[in-house]
């Protein structure tokens, strides 16, 4: 029976406090702006030191760049106007700016004047709105990942897992606060996340109509997107309540009584059925439709691949955490190994999921589609080319060795670099469609991660300290205790 200790809860509660901290001075940071002049003097300043800081870009590009605009200020453009956009900007992108050009620049700027500068408020004050999403999702999908990854080793009556039942009951314990957090924060931040929210882009009267976000309306509606949000939430919470209900009924169960793991069997297929629907409607309402523009038939595969990755990482570490505290005794470097070859296996699938997407859109180079990766390429270079570094470079040197996947430290390191690599993956999804260029890693990102996270290591240990770390009941029990190869 796991304690949970003192110590691990005053780390989760100070994690929460600074994360409150960071994420308040990032809303507070985000309204130093609240006039089109107050952000007109911050672009001439910007303009006379050559450009922000931040994304380390010109105010050229601020003043060319059209093409990701429609996702914070309702600015949309046909494929023609936006690929002209892409070459104007590319042609200004880290060009250096002389003493004797800003007086140009700022003459730029001057004559896009308050729209320029409006749209520019909006990335500015959608910033903390987006990093908090970003991360709420980012915990969300873990969760989510490990009650598949369980339902997974029920349906396939997998022999070397039990084991590790309780530590992944643990973590889908986060799921139901974790996935109304998500819907809670894309409700209340109104269309700093999701331009489509906004009422004027289906009135065709008004200025921000725009044809496409009309013509999907009736599925990307507010009341609609609630209705799908809660289903999926409570279909996904149902198994999750069942099944642990189930596996703890089966451990007080008479011997050679295994009604409830017959039970737990037939919900986990039933489950998975309903989890591989509601999870592609899911990244569709949750992650794609920030750009309301552009789709990917791929795109619910891609999510999944990174969800079952970062979720098979945390039970991995999880678990060799209890091991070191002289719980879990009977879990063994087999099942450390197991864990560690799952995590290279779905890193190589999320690469394969990646390439496919990204090769067939620029292949073909159809402005509306091309788009998407020309934006992150151009105004995200480092993160966008850094996260496939750390979710296949990284991966692929070090868990390709059999017996490095046993060294539990070697698992723990990689598992960091995975976890961080697929946050950065999150935050390419999400950022360059709400705050184009305007992105940086600095209080409101930081502050949403602790927060996060230290509500997942209270919600997720409080959940494991609640019954035994052995899943005695189960028919696998013994073989997974004599897991060895």
């Amino acid at each position: 029976m796991y304690t949970f200790s003192n110590r691990l809860k005053i780390s989760a509660v100070i994690l929460i406090v600074l994360g409150l901290i960071g994420i308040a001075k990032g809303f507070k940071d985000a309204h130093h702006y609240e006039t089109v002049e107050d952000v007109k003097t911050m672009l001439a300043e910007e303009a006379s030191h050559g450009g922000h800081g931040e994304s380390h870009d010109t105010v050229a590009v601020h003043a060319t760049e059209t093409h990701d605009n429609h996702a914070s200020d309702n600015d949309h453009h046909d494929g023609e106007h936006i690929e002209d956009s892409h070459a104007e900007a590319s042609h200004h992108v880290d060009k250096p700016l002389h003493a004797d050009e800003a007086d140009h620049h700022s003459i730029d700027v001057g004559h896009h004047g308050d729209e320029h500068a409006e749209h520019v408020m909006h990335q500015l004050h959608n910033r903390p709105w987006s990093a908090l999403y970003v991360a709420a999702f980012f915990f969300m999908m873990i969760a989510l990942g490990a009650l598949v990854f369980y339902a997974l080793q029920y349906a396939a009556q997998a022999g070397w897992s039990p084991l590790l039942f309780r530590v992944m009951e643990g973590i889908t314990y986060y799921l139901l606060p974790g996935a109304l957090i998500v819907v809670a924060i894309a409700f209340f931040s109104g269309y700093h996340i999701f331009v489509w929210m906004n009422p004027d882009m289906i009135n065709p009267e008004s200025a921000d109509y725009d044809k496409l976000v009309a013509g999907k309306s009736a599925w990307l509606n507010k009341p609609w997107f609630i209705i799908r949000a809660l289903i999926f939430i409570t279909g996904w919470s149902l198994y999750r309540y069942f099944s642990r209900k189930f596996s703890i009924a089966q451990d007080e169960a008479e011997p050679g009584d295994k009604r409830n793991f017959k039970k737990n069997f037939r919900i986990s297929a039933a489950f998975l059925v309903f989890f591989i629907y509601t999870e592609s409607m899911m990244s569709w309402d949750w992650i794609m439709s920030v750009d309301p523009h552009w789709f990917s038939t791929l795109f619910g595969w891609y999510v999944l691949a990174g969800m079952m990755v970062c979720a098979i990482t945390v039970i991995a570490m999880i678990t060799i955490y209890l091991k070191s505290k002289g719980l879990l005794p009977k879990v063994n470097d087999s099942h450390i190994h197991d864990l560690a070859k799952f995590m290279f296996g779905f890193s190589i699938f999320w690469t394969y999921l990646w390439f496919s997407q990204f090769m067939l859109i620029w292949y073909s180079n159809i402005p509306e589609e091309v788009t998407y990766f020309v934006t992150r390429i151009e105004d995200y270079n480092l993160p966008f080319f850094g996260m496939i570094v750390m979710n296949f470079i990284f991966p692929l040197l070090l868990l390709m060795n059999s017996d490095y996947k046993r060294i539990s430290w070697f698992v723990i390191m990689a598992g960091i670099v995975i976890l961080g690599g697929h946050y950065i993956d999150i935050f390419n999804m999400i950022m360059p469609a709400t705050v184009g260029d305007r992105w940086y890693i600095g209080a409101p990102e930081i502050g949403s991660i602790l927060l996060f996270a230290g509500l997942f290591l209270l919600i997720v240990f409080y959940a494991i300290s609640k019954q035994s770390l052995t899943a005695k009941g189960n028919p696998f029990i013994k073989e997974s205790e004599n897991f060895h190869y």
